[in-house]
């Protein structure tokens, strides 16, 4: 096996930040804010391009968001169903963030 071959192969296990950010809805700048937090690795290509292992992020969509997580995503929402006025909806997502805080 030469190392072209080698390369290639590894190549298609590899992941660019916009696929990354494809796979989970997100912006790429999501993908390496979850670099700089830990959550993910890179690997750098000759040319200094960040490169993610597919099986790292197979784990990392089988990880159960914590409490804390899901209340941040919920105040997103919430803040942005304020903005577009759909006030029962933000009501509705008010509730259930206050109520999984007051369970956590």
């Amino acid at each position: 096996m030469t190392a072209r071959t080698h390369l290639t192969e590894t190549a298609d296990e590899l992941l660019t930040p916009g696929e990354v950010a494809r796979l989970f809805r997100v912006d790429p700048k999501t993908v390496t804010r979850w670099e700089k937090d830990g959550k993910l690795t890179s690997i750098r290509t000759l040319g200094g391009h960040r490169r993610y292992p597919r099986p790292q992020l197979t784990a990392l969509f089988d990880e159960e968001p914590t409490v804390d997580e899901v209340i941040a995503s919920l105040e997103s929402v919430h803040a942005l169903a304020v903005d577009i006025g759909a006030t029962s909806d933000a009501a509705r997502i008010l509730r259930l963030a206050r109520t999984l805080r007051s369970t956590a």
